[in-house]
């Protein structure tokens, strides 16, 4: 059975391979639609504080900004990336960044706390762009593109934090704290685009949405990951923290059972059974929660006054800026970890790139006092983040069946920001745990303890990798829709 979809523009019958300029316009609108989501993943990090005073919240409710944005993002990933395998990716992605845009809208107008929480957990569904666009370059990209291709759109995740950063210190420096908000408004184009470029085809057989199974999948995300991010306010040992995490493991076997069961499941247990699928979700965890253990430790570091005998006294945009060599390395590394990966296997690239991370994290351990060691360090770490992002995207896709590519992809992605949660919890805890009473500052004892911990977490990711088999079969060919 052919699908059939309907696309503006092109003859009846054309393929949209035929126009070789196509899948490089549709590539342009994925890297713009990853984009807006990465930047709102990370652009209001430095800018929590001012967002309080302007809406005159507390600490505690100012920090659901991020964890409500988390939380949905988490929950939405994998289910919009179900939704694409069945609806069509092309159609599910524009409506999910007219959503985006919606709540960017809302953000910016915000009154209240409240509000802006709203409109954070309402962006968050943006989270599937992801697994979409792995989708649709797997559907639209020649067969010999494909894995630069996921390459390239699997660095923007680790580009976006390297960006937001530096570009959120220079809207609260010179400009109004909405400006957070209104640039989000940028995803109103790519959603037209979109639409207009990218064809929907539909699942041939389209069956019901395990929806038991979504709501225990969502549950138990949501479960874990409130627990995670709550527990520096709350306490790691304190009965909420433990509830929500062992709550969430809970629900997550009970997931499992009732996968086990259906005919018809969200994800199919034998895909993430796979070696190649586990060994690369273990992997991908643990790059998450180095990640973004480097996106609080370096910025909060270089802010440090040299009073404190240590740090760099650097204003928000200046610290954030430390983080520009690792986003630009990951710019120009995708391209180059896809034909390196077709070369020697995204296996050895995965190693690779769990490697370069371990060796950034141990360089800032025990070297720390310049400037110029972090961006060495940055370069490295840029490298071994773009190499094992390129890696585990090429990897999921060529173990996944096309009618699952979307909810895998989005799993993976979803271990990733998993990790992450874990990642910025941790690196948090250990330095709440080393305050130096004169100054109520971390010690830089404690920041090495953090990179040091860091580079013990790339080195497991490291392991993981290694557990992918050497041979990964190659993404078998996928119906191209026929564009009437």
């Amino acid at each position: 059975m052919t699908s059939r979809t309907t696309r503006t523009g092109g003859g009846a019958g054309a393929d949209p391979r035929d126009d070789p300029s196509h899948p490089r316009r549709v590539l342009a609108v994925l890297l713009l639609a990853c984009i807006c989501f990465a930047l709102a993943q990370t652009l209001v990090i430095p800018a929590l504080p001012q967002i309080a005073d302007s809406l005159g919240a507390g600490t505690s409710s100012t920090s659901w900004v991020l964890t409500g944005f988390l939380l949905s993002a988490s929950v939405a990933t994998p289910i919009v990336g179900k939704l694409g395998d069945l609806y069509g990716r092309g159609r599910v992605l524009t409506w999910v960044l007219v959503i985006f845009a919606l709540g960017g809208v809302v953000n910016a107008l915000a009154g209240s706390i409240e509000v802006l929480v709203a409109g954070r957990i309402l962006q968050g569904v943006a989270g599937g762009v992801f697994p979409l666009a792995f989708g649709i370059v797997r559907e639209t990209s020649p067969r010999e593109r494909v894995p630069s291709d996921l390459s390239l759109l699997s660095a923007v995740f680790g580009i976006g934090g390297g960006i937001g950063l530096p570009l959120s210190g220079v809207i609260v420096d010179h400009a109004d704290i909405s400006w957070l908000f209104w640039i989000n408004l940028v995803a109103l184009p790519a959603a037209l685009a979109a639409h207009r470029l990218i064809p929907s085809t539909p699942a041939a057989h389209r069956p019901r949405i395990d929806w038991p199974g979504a709501v225990l999948l969502s549950l138990a995300l949501g479960s874990t990951l409130l627990g995670v991010t709550r527990a520096d306010a709350w306490g790691w040992s304190s009965p909420t923290t433990l509830g929500l995490i062992g709550g969430g493991l809970v629900l997550a076997v009970l997931w499992v059972a009732v996968e086990a069961r259906v005919t018809e499941p969200l994800i199919q247990l034998s895909v993430l059974r796979q070696r190649a699928v586990a060994a690369t979700n273990a992997t991908a965890m643990m790059v998450g929660l180095a990640m973004f253990a480097s996106f609080l430790l370096i910025p909060q570091f270089a802010q440090t006054p040299t009073s404190a005998g240590y740090g760099f006294g650097m204003t928000v945009t200046g610290a954030g800026l430390l983080l520009v060599p690792s986003a630009l390395t990951q710019l120009l590394a995708g391209p180059v970890a896809g034909r390196l990966g077709v070369r020697i296997g995204f296996r050895r690239v995965l190693a690779l790139g769990t490697s370069f991370s371990c060796a950034a994290f141990c360089l800032l351990a025990f070297a720390h006092s310049s400037p110029w060691e972090f961006v060495v360090a940055g370069i490295l770490l840029g490298s071994g983040i773009c190499f094992a992002f390129a890696a585990m995207a090429n990897l999921v896709v060529a173990a996944t069946p096309p009618a699952q590519v979307g909810i895998a992809t989005g799993i993976n992605t979803v271990m990733r920001t998993v990790g992450g949660a874990f990642g910025s919890a941790v690196a948090a805890a250990i330095l709440a745990a080393h305050i130096v009473a004169s100054t109520g500052l971390p010690s830089e004892g404690a920041y090495t303890a953090a990179f040091a911990f860091s580079a013990a977490v790339a080195v497991v990711a490291t392991c993981a990798a290694l557990l992918v088999p050497r041979q990964v079969e190659e993404p078998a060919p996928v119906p191209v829709a026929v564009i009437d």
